[in-house]
């Protein structure tokens, strides 16, 4: 006979008394034949995950995992009938995700993580941890997601990362998943905490080469989290104080970061020290800024440059944003048409425009 339990994140976060965002469900003593025999649609290639009929949630078979490779991809699985959920849960990466829940609500905690729920600790459930060197990752993103509640990482489990990174297994993630797991990390409220946990146990300098985190980094990146939601400009703030564009763009490459992120991440290393001094650039040098920043065609470039700009301010108001946003709605006032009505053509209208718009700053400060 069957039985299905409620597992990870879903029983973790219930318990924490936080939104349920996904629900994942393990099956105990069955085969694929019999869910497929239900509706499920099969979807693993390495091991049988179902999606129920109706709901489209995952189901996945209780199975163990042994490794047999470099890497988070080297295991071989066994899903046969006979595994239990205790098996099944002890393969997980930290106790507080090694929680199922049965359909009648009722707990199975065999590794204590409701205890280390209550003790605000990330403690890994197993030597099997070191497996997988995503799991570094995963950590790292854990502490920056659960830091407002006050929890740290079990000292047992920071002496194991950093053997992990020590043994070189990290050098085995691939760009897109060291990618994925930091884009998650960017959008929870202290992602800040997530690159202090990496530099911790020495991951920072092989995944983000170049990247230094200064104290002015840590405090404009939390800072961002307060003004925007927006992870691109929260990575681009980040990136902010690179030595070069060049080493900059290198890291883009190295870490896969889509275009939007790259893009950004560049024009606020190039640009946002002009911001912070803005009021004693020129009205020539204002229009150049602009220019540069391509504000005409993108004028969310120039809102994303204050934001993050912002971020890196020491007091407040910010009052370099309203400078910014008069100087560029006076010089939008300029209309094109008029300049060509006034005969100029090719080449002129563009530096005509340029002139006016300088003028429009000059008359309107």
């Amino acid at each position: 006979m069957s039985k299905i339990y409620l597992v990870g994140g879903s029983v973790r976060d219930r318990l924490l008394h936080l939104p349920i965002i996904d629900r994942d469900w393990v099956v105990v003593g069955a085969t694929p034949d019999e869910l497929l025999a239900l509706g499920f649609q099969q979807v693993g290639k390495d091991f049988p995950v179902f999606l129920h009929p109706t709901t489209k949630e995952e189901y996945a078979l209780a199975r163990t995992e042994r490794k047999s490779g470099q890497g988070y991809r080297g295991f071989i699985c066994d899903f046969s009938q006979d595994i239990t959920l205790e098996q099944d849960l002890i393969r997980r990466d930290l106790t507080i995700n090694a929680i199922a829940m049965d359909e009648d609500g009722n707990i199975v905690d065999p590794y204590h993580g409701i205890e280390d729920l209550k003790l605000k600790l990330l403690r890994h459930v197993s030597p099997a941890f070191r497996e997988d060197p995503l799991r570094v990752l995963r950590v790292a993103r854990f502490a920056a997601r659960y830091h407002h509640l006050g929890f740290t990482i079990a000292s047992e489990t920071k002496k194991l990362m950093k053997e992990m990174v020590s043994a070189g297994e990290i050098n085995t993630l691939t760009a897109e998943r060291v990618w994925k797991e930091t884009e998650k990390a960017l959008a929870s409220a202290d992602p800040q905490v997530y690159f202090q946990v990496l530099e911790q146990c020495g991951a920072l300098s092989l995944l983000f080469p170049s990247l230094l985190l200064s104290n002015t980094i840590i405090d404009a990146l939390k800072k961002s989290t307060l003004l925007t939601d927006d992870v691109t400009i929260r990575f681009a703030v980040l990136c902010g104080e690179f030595p070069s564009k060049a080493e900059l763009e290198k890291l883009c490459l190295r870490i896969k970061a889509p275009n939007e992120y790259s893009k950004l991440a560049i024009m606020v290393q190039q640009y946002h020290h002009d911001v912070e001094k803005v009021t004693q650039l020129t009205a020539a040098q204002l229009i150049g800024l602009f220019n540069r920043i391509d504000v005409w065609r993108n004028p969310c470039h120039l809102e994303q440059l204050i934001i993050a700009s912002h971020s890196y301010a020491k007091t407040e108001p910010f009052l370099q944003a309203r400078y910014l946003e008069k100087a560029y709605k006076l010089a939008l006032g300029v209309n094109v048409q008029n300049i060509i009505a006034d005969g100029y053509s090719g080449k002129l209208i563009h530096e005509e425009l340029q002139k006016r718009r300088i003028e429009a700053l000059l008359n309107g400060n």
